[in-house]
């Protein structure tokens, strides 16, 4: 009977490099069976609600996650079922009617910045990364994404970080800091932690009998 896929964990606050990390792993595994599931693919739809209404989300608290739909995809890719994972509209703040069909692969990083808030979440992990970077660098990281790639204005972002983004990893974030294996100092950069993941990942795999 063939082993279950490995779960990996990997959070950190918005900014803070966690996809790097995520893309140093996915990138080293290339080759063998490795998928990336985004937490932001799964926050909830909001097309019941009007657009004035969507436009007062705060994305960065753990009601705004369909935590079900991802534990329910989770589950269905452990046992080896492909699943339809959502995508979400961020100019409509509501989820698509698209969705992007996903195979099973033998492992899965799990990535975003409330992936180890829900304890049903981090039961399902082999590993749990904290990525812990300086909250000057994370402010920078996410100023230049959502002005590039999301249209927001200087202005909207600052406010956005000092009245929801701040306080809402200090509340949220920065606590599930205790539930990881292993913590990652400076995100991508930090080349001799990632190889430490990488190699811990290997163990796992060959215990599984994966590799």
């Amino acid at each position: 009977m063939k082993q279950k896929p490995v779960v990996i964990g990997v959070t950190g606050g918005s900014g803070s490099g966690k996809t790097s990390v995520t893309r140093a792993i996915d990138e080293f595994f290339k080759g063998h069976s490795i998928m990336i599931i985004e937490q932001d693919y799964y926050y909830k739809d909001q097309s019941h609600l009007s657009f004035e209404e969507r436009l007062k989300t705060n994305y960065d608290h753990p009601f705004a996650f369909d935590n079900d739909l991802l534990i329910e995809h989770l589950n269905k890719l452990l046992r080896y079922e492909a699943i339809d994972k959502p995508v979400y509209d961020y100019k409509e703040h509501t989820r698509s009617k698209k969705t992007i069909r996903m195979e099973p692969k033998d492992v899965i990083i799990l990535e975003g910045i409330l992936v180890l808030e829900d304890e049903r979440l981090r039961d399902l992990m082999d590993i749990k990364l904290f990525v812990d970077t300086d909250a000057d660098l994370r402010i920078i990281r996410r100023m230049y994404r959502d002005m590039k790639e999301r249209g927001r204005t200087f202005e909207s972002v600052i406010d956005q970080y000092i009245h929801v983004v701040r306080p809402m990893h200090n509340q949220f974030i920065e606590p599930t800091k205790r539930y990881a294996d292993i913590i990652i100092p400076e995100g991508g950069q930090n080349h001799v932690a990632i190889d430490l993941v990488i190699t811990k990942i290997q163990t796992i795999l060959e215990q599984k009998a994966i590799l």
